[in-house]
């Protein structure tokens, strides 16, 4: 049977339990207990976190614009946990759109008495544009960004030539007189994931990017929030043109009156205007079609979805109400389920339903992670909106908030839509009821549309843009590391002061705490193990609710009664278990040749943790459950840690102030993870992991990079500017650490273990410390080799 239900031959299940524990009585394996634990309490907090999300808003209503300044700090909070924090190029003097095209494809699209379609760039970060289609009607009365699903090019949604699908939104917006911009959105092919001299993926372009900028703070999402941000930047400055024929002009116009801004989306461009309208106040009008609803199923969609702690403050109710002052409509498209539509059975169709994980092309690893786009209900959506429609109602703004629901099929957001009444409404500065959006007559085509250039090439050169712009701050990223790092290192006083801020500073950044109070250990024991070196113990320890630790506590033969002995605690790696540390042949002895055991053999007390990472799938979505709330799987882990380590020192053959970890691959993340943020552990040690942690998670053109993995959980936000392994390695500081590293590794190449090792010892050297840091390579593959090792720990736990 899989997991921790095993006995050595002529045990009897009998055995009594290490005294002063319970008898640990379970059948269902250790590790299944231990990771269905987490998921189950994750699950449950993301269902709390709705009722939670008041604690962090401080609305005052008492006046518009007091309004909009209660709500600054969490709209700044917003911006970066999207990681839209990078200055927009737009901004700059002289910027604006610029025509693409040449000769054989010219930047004018297509032409007609109602709309001239421009093919556009226009500056947003430094390396970094947006593209798309600019239609421009004869007089612009407003300006609309329209942002399509991602599966579709500005040319479909523009639906003109050979593209025309019958999506008629944007040419209807242009007939009423709107001057529309559809930008280019990240699109969930794979034809671009990966690197020609390293292989492709069957990631969708839009995690490929996903995973590389998520450990740099930045998201495909903020990415495109700043591409339509900088687009309003540029469409701000157009005026309304007083008389027929005048030049569209900018501040220099005639009429100072600008043109009303309007922006809306369908599927994944949803998605994003609804964050602009609620980080942007220049936007007065919002439509979204297809994807709003309640979030607490986001685990469960595409993985580049997942926003770092969006859920402690913001659904899709929250976001909207910070649109309170403006105007949202909020359209969506039923399907009935059965023969008479009765709402009860009417379901929200999502324009995006389906997995995106598809089985992978010839010549392309399987990779993607799993997710799908859930079909959302009726009951769901109207729930989100009356949560919204507290805030537009203390407010007085109610009527502005509209949700515009069509029977069976998309309705192309007509003439007589929500968004339409309300950029009248805009123009009409909300007192006339005269319509000066209205459709005009019959089109008169006066150019056919142009040979179209490649859609694709456009796409490539998106994504490579964004990729570059990835790896140039991942370049950098030391800078910002050293600038918050290196300062409080210059004497031991500075980094004693210093010390606990930058711990905070991480748990809270990127690892993420669980505020529970822990629950009495109720330690639960039974023999597994018996040899003349020692008798293995399973153990068994609460936690907190729902959630467990445990593993195999060995514990030395022939100890006199008042003795206390050093702990070493050796931490298995992904898809293992505790009992691989032990054995001496089997699959798990190539990689941990059985180090546990010899340690124990040597004298020690040997506890080996069952960590959760075990169960592909089943374990890796906790990630994804956790990180909505700020949180990862090691809050978890950290947890469990805390309370084995603290259960550990009670014990009257411990010496509780010799605790050390030792861990091997996931063993060794735990290794920079848990000994730095658990005080209990006088030492750690880092085998088969460590190395320049934010490039190998960042980078799109080595064998090492995680970019091209399957484990797609690996990311953490922003540690590239947070903390690397250099710094987390700091934090043990004074208490020895060490790396152990073998040249045949394939983890990692030597050259970049060693160089961020050279930071960790540096900073023992100047403090003072030389002798409590080291590092040992040897010429094998990714193991145990204990050897160094042993005599580290002998040198720290026991003289």
């Amino acid at each position: 049977m899989v997991g921790l239900l095993w006995m050595a031959g002529g045990l009897s299940a009998a055995e009594p339990p290490l005294p002063g524990t319970k008898l640990l009585e379970r059948d269902t394996p250790l590790d299944e207990v231990l990771v269905d634990g987490i998921r189950e309490h994750a699950l449950a907090e993301l269902k709390r976190s709705p009722g939670q999300r008041s604690q962090r808003w401080n609305y005052d209503f008492s006046s518009r614009e007091a309004f909009e300044q209660s709500i600054a700090p969490n709209r700044e909070r917003l911006q970066q946990i999207l990681g839209a924090v990078d200055p927009r190029t737009s901004l700059v003097e002289g910027a604006g759109f610029e025509l693409v095209g040449t000769p054989a494809s010219p930047a004018v699209r297509a032409e007609s008495s109602v709309a001239a379609v421009f093919a556009v760039r226009w500056p947003v970060l430094d390396g970094v544009t947006g593209e798309g289609l600019l239609v421009v009607p004869p007089q612009p009365k407003a300006a609309v960004v329209a942002l399509p699903e991602a599966g579709w090019s500005p040319e479909k949604f523009v639906a003109f030539g050979d593209q025309d699908d019958g999506q008629v939104w944007v040419k209807m917006l242009a007939r009423t007189g709107a001057l529309v911009l559809v930008p280019t959105l990240i699109d969930r092919t794979d034809e671009w994931s990966g690197n020609p001299e390293v292989g492709f993926t069957n990631q969708p372009h839009r995690e490929f990017l996903y995973r590389q900028a998520f450990e740099m703070g930045r998201h495909p999402i903020g990415y495109e929030v700043q591409k339509v941000r900088a687009a309003l930047d540029l469409l701000e400055r157009f005026r309304v043109p007083l008389v027929p024929g005048q030049t569209i002009a900018d501040d220099d116009a005639a009429d100072p009156r600008k043109l009303p801004l309007g922006v809306s989306g369908i599927g994944e461009g949803a998605v994003i205007a609804l964050f602009v309208g609620a980080l942007d106040t220049r936007v007065q009008a919002t439509m979204i079609s297809g994807q709003f609803g309640p979030r607490e199923g986001l685990w469960s969609e595409p993985i580049f979805r997942n926003v770092w702690g969006l859920l402690r403050e913001f659904g899709d109710a929250e976001l909207a109400a910070m649109l309170a002052t403006r105007h949202l409509t909020v359209q969506e498209t039923l399907e009935a389920t059965g023969d008479e539509p009765d709402e009860s059975k009417i379901e929200a169709v999502s324009s995006l339903r389906g997995t995106v994980a598809d089985e992978p092309a010839e010549g392309r690893t399987e990779t993607a992670a799993p997710g799908r786009f859930a079909l959302r209900t009726v009951s769901g959506i109207k729930q989100e909106i009356e949560r919204a429609a507290v805030v537009f109602e203390r407010l007085g703004n109610r009527p502005n908030l509209r949700l515009d629901l069509s029977l069976n099929e998309w309705h192309g957001w007509g003439e007589g839509s929500g968004f339409l009444k309300t950029l009248n409404l805009v123009l009409n500065e909300g007192d006339s009821p005269e319509e000066f959006l209205i459709p005009s007559g019959d089109e008169e085509q006066t150019a056919p549309p142009s040979p179209l250039h490649d859609p694709r090439q456009r796409q490539r050169r998106q994504l490579q843009e964004l990729q570059d712009h990835v790896q140039r701050l991942m370049e950098k990223s030391h800078r910002v590391r050293n600038a918050r790092w290196l300062p409080p290192q210059k004497s031991r006083e500075s980094w004693e002061t210093s010390r606990a801020d930058l711990r905070d500073l991480v748990l809270d950044a990127y690892i993420g705490r669980l505020p529970h109070d822990r629950l009495p250990p109720q330690a639960r024991t039974r023999v597994v193990r018996s040899t003349p070196q020692y008798v293995a113990y399973e153990v068994e320890l609460d936690v907190i609710e729902g959630v467990i630790a445990g593993g195999i506590l060995l514990v030395p033969t022939g100890l006199r009664s008042d003795e206390r002995r050093p702990v070493v605690v050796c931490q298995h790696g992904l898809e293992s278990l505790a009992i691989d540390t032990l054995e001496l042949e089997g699959p798990g002895y190539q990689y941990y040749k059985g180090f546990a055991h010899r340690l124990a053999n040597e004298g020690f007390v040997v506890y080996a943790p069952q960590n959760p990472y075990r169960g592909e799938d089943r374990f890796r979505v906790i990630q994804r459950m956790a990180n909505p709330l700020g949180r990862s799987l090691f809050s978890y882990i950290i947890a469990q840690h805390e309370q084995t380590v603290a259960w550990l020192q009670t014990l009257p053959f411990v010496q509780p102030d010799r605790i050390g970890f030792y861990g091997l691959s996931y063993g060794g993340k735990t290794a920079m993870r848990v000994p730095p943020f658990v005080d209990g552990y006088a030492l750690s040690i880092c085998s088969g992991d460590f190395t320049d942690w934010a490039r190998t998670i960042t980078t799109n053109e080595e064998r090492y990079g995680y970019a091209l993995t399957r484990e797609y959980e690996i990311p953490e936000w922003n540690l590239g500017h947070i903390a690397s392994y250099a710094e987390l390695a700091s934090l043990m500081f004074p208490r020895p650490f060490m790396v152990e590293q073998g040249h045949q590794d394939g983890g990692a190449p030597t050259e970049w273990v060693l160089g961020e090792f050279g930071k960790v010892r540096r900073m023992y050297d100047h403090l003072g410390e030389p002798d409590r840091t080291r590092i040992e390579f040897f010429d094998g593959p990714h193991t145990i080799h204990g050897v160094g090792t042993f005599d580290f720990l002998k040198r720290w736990l026991r003289e």
